[in-house]
């Protein structure tokens, strides 16, 4: 009895200490993933667990987003999972997304995982429209997109039509303009065949580094109203707070640096900010709901200290990724050019080959033609040497002919004429049986010369026919030299016991020598990068006037005209922030509150 009242207090105590849990499904921008959650964990134990499982170590920039009645919120770290306003059936889905937006993504994003992650965020925002971008930009941005995706550029590969079905270019772009599909194609693929050897995370960085020079690029807007009830836009970003025009979200009319402000806190429906400066007064302005309140707190809490964060020393932490990923860069930049030179020494087989292969078809053709030549010597001989044998049985016919007439002219001379008459006739068949042989012999003594010149002819075919079974026999000796060159040509490619060699002397021991050379070669980069900036802006200019002819002038935004207006005086986004806060900050706080 009593070993059944402890088998069932045991049982019972078992099933109290196992953790309740829900499930949860995590989407990132390209997969999706799904945990079992204990219903103790906060935010923050969900949180660094989806971020081991993806490798990500630059945390401070992403979040777990949701939606509460059509408002974006973001997961506390600090607060249960479960006591957030999250639908109660499961799984309880959650976006994990970048949250703060660096100033600048080649020098802040370190891990190739977390710029893969901005990349791809940043692209659906721009197809999504959700970022303004200008049509010949958005061609060039979707050409380091399809690099990054498909690789180098191969003709014999990505051939005619090969992007019909991605989607590259903003809806809104394709619509502006009277241009088929292969035509934006045509453009995109000129550009792409520019980007040959850059790596996908090269490509996508490119990308990126043209991106976050887009107006509305890492801006969350919010509708706000000043005390006048003026309806504004705030927008919260990397280096500030901006106000703007409700129509107008391209250009800020004040922006106010995370600098020159001190402090921020809201009440209800009302936010306050107060500048640096304590001489200033504090600017108040109301957004719709308290949800939105709290996010555009979350935004300039974490905006603000990043902005500080750049501005000093980088942690430890940082600076070990920093080590690693310099480090991985000389690595996989080695591991490129040992490729390349791998590469080239097969190209350079493959030519020698076709080479060799060409010169072995010549070889046969020619080897083909001293045949048939040999086969002709071969008939000429048999032919004159036929013609000869006929010549002499006619010389001897004529020479038998000729001593035939001799001897009739001995018995006719022989002969006793009776009359003068008959002696003249005799006399006159004399002469023609002279003449007649005189004839027989000059034409027996040409048969003879023909004879002869045939006997010549028939030595000169027989010496070309020798020539020619003897160059036959040299061009098959060098063709089977060939094939066996040939044949351990082609095995070069497979083999190549060169390249063991090669790989096996390769080290990768990363001394100070190699980070100061890795160190020019950045600053090499910049140099070239800024020349190809120039060389950029002036492709983006020419495609710009090439399909301006096409544009359907009354399909443009607002935004279109905005951005025009913007590129006609020479505005662009760091510039306009630039001017803007040239003003003191007592002049902007006043003119925000008289907006």
């Amino acid at each position: 009895m009593a070993g059944a009242i402890a088998s069932r207090m045991s049982f019972s105590s078992l099933k109290r200490k196992q953790p309740k849990t829900f499930t949860v499904r995590i989407a990132t921008m390209d997969a999706e993933m799904e945990f079992s959650c204990e219903v103790k964990w906060k935010g923050k134990d969900l949180f660094d667990l989806v971020c081991r499982t993806l490798g990500l170590r630059e945390t401070w920039f992403f979040g777990l987003q949701y939606t509460i009645k059509d408002t974006v919120a973001w997961l506390k770290m600090d607060k249960k999972v479960l006591d957030h306003d999250v639908p109660t059936e499961e799984p309880k889905t959650f976006h994990f997304l970048a949250k703060f937006y660096p100033e600048n993504a080649e020098e802040e994003l370190v891990q190739e995982i977390t710029q893969h992650l901005f990349f791809l965020q940043v692209k659906k925002q721009i197809l999504d429209e959700k970022i303004y971008c200008p049509p010949e930009a958005s061609v060039l941005l979707a050409s380091y997109a399809v690099q990054a995706k498909y690789g180098d550029y191969d003709p014999n590969v990505h051939k005619r039509g090969f992007l019909a079905q991605e989607e590259l270019l903003p809806k809104r772009v394709i619509n502006l303009y009277q241009m088929t599909p292969e035509m934006w194609e045509e453009r995109i693929t000129a550009w792409y065949a520019e980007h040959r050897g850059r790596a996908r995370d090269e490509a996508e960085m490119e990308y990126l580094k043209i991106a976050q020079d887009l107006e509305m690029y890492g801006v969350n807007y919010f509708a706000i109203r000043n005390k006048k009830g003026t309806e504004l836009l705030l927008g919260v970003d990397a280096l500030g707070l901006h106000i703007y025009d409700p129509d107008n979200r391209l250009t800020p009319k004040i922006s106010f640096p995370w600098n020159e402000i001190r402090n921020i806190s809201y009440s209800d429906k009302e936010f306050t900010i107060k500048p640096l400066d304590k001489k200033i007064d504090v600017f108040k302005f109301n957004s719709s709901k308290l949800r939105v309140n709290k996010l555009i707190l979350q935004l300039c809490i974490g905006n603000h200290d990043l902005f500080m964060r750049r501005r000093k020393a980088d942690s430890l932490e940082v600076q070990q990724m920093k080590a690693q990923a310099r480090e991985e860069k000389a690595r996989k930049q080695m591991e490129r050019q040992r490729l390349a030179r791998e590469k080239q020494m097969r190209e350079e087989a493959e030519r020698t080959r076709d080479e060799l292969e060409r010169r072995l078809m010549q070889l046969k053709e020619e080897a083909t033609m001293a045949n048939e030549a040999l086969m002709r010597s071969e008939e000429t001989a048999d032919l004159l040497a036929e013609k000869a044998q006929i010549t002499e049985e006619e010389a001897k016919l004529l020479a038998q002919k000729a001593a035939e007439a001799e001897q009739e002219m001995q018995r006719i001379k022989a002969t006793a004429i009776r009359t003068e008459e008959e002696k003249r006739l005799m006399e006159q068949k004399v002469l023609e049986a002279e003449m007649l042989a005189l004839k027989m012999a000059e034409e027996s003594e040409r048969r003879a010369k023909e004879a002869d010149q045939l006997k010549q002819d028939l030595q000169e075919a027989r010496e070309s026919e020798r020539r020619a079974k003897q160059k036959l026999l040299e061009i098959t000796s060098k063709s089977s030299y060939t094939q066996s060159m040939n044949s351990s040509t082609t095995a070069l490619p497979t083999d190549l016991p060169s390249f063991n060699l090669i790989s096996e002397s390769l080290s990768f021991d990363f001394k100070d020598t190699d980070m100061k050379r890795l160190s020019m070669e950045i600053e090499k980069e910049k140099v070239e990068y800024m020349e190809k900036s120039k060389h950029l802006q002036e492709q983006l200019n020419e495609l710009k006037t090439e399909i301006e002819a096409l544009k359907l002038k009354e399909r443009e935004t607002a935004l279109d005209i905005l951005h025009n207006e913007n590129a006609s005086r020479g505005n662009s986004k760091h510039n306009t922030i630039k001017k803007l806060t040239l003003q003191s900050t007592k002049s902007r706080v006043a003119f925000f509150e008289e907006l």
